[in-house]
């Protein structure tokens, strides 16, 4: 019988840096252990779901995977619509950190004043 070894649901990770949040997208996977004892692991976007010792098919599985991501929060697929106050925090940090004229600052472009780049 296949066995479930790992199932990560899928998720974004933030990344910070000064005055920006980069969200990486890791998608929803399965590592299972095959009846055969060979370790797979799976993802929504696999493309191939036979083992390569065995030739079993685990495509039940990929399908599975599509259909967790399917039914995914909102605010799992969308974090940057529910983090504000962690936006907030982070922004309030970086001014601390980043005086007026640090090159970390965007130049601000409604101010009107364009003659400094």
């Amino acid at each position: 019988m296949t066995k479930i070894i790992v199932r990560l649901e899928g998720h974004y990770e933030v990344h910070e840096k000064p005055f920006s949040r980069a969200y990486e997208w890791h998608p929803g996977c399965v590592t299972l252990e095959c009846d055969c004892g060979q370790n797979l692991t799976l993802d929504a976007a696999s493309t191939v779901s036979t083992c390569s010792r065995c030739g079993a098919d685990h495509s039940d599985i990929i399908q599975d995977i599509k259909a967790r991501e399917d039914r995914l929060r909102h605010e799992v697929t969308h974090p940057w619509h529910y983090d504000t106050k962690e936006q907030s925090e982070q922004h309030l940090r970086d001014e601390a950190a980043h005086p007026k004229d640090s090159s970390w600052r965007y130049n601000d472009i409604t101010s009107g004043n364009t003659n400094h780049v």
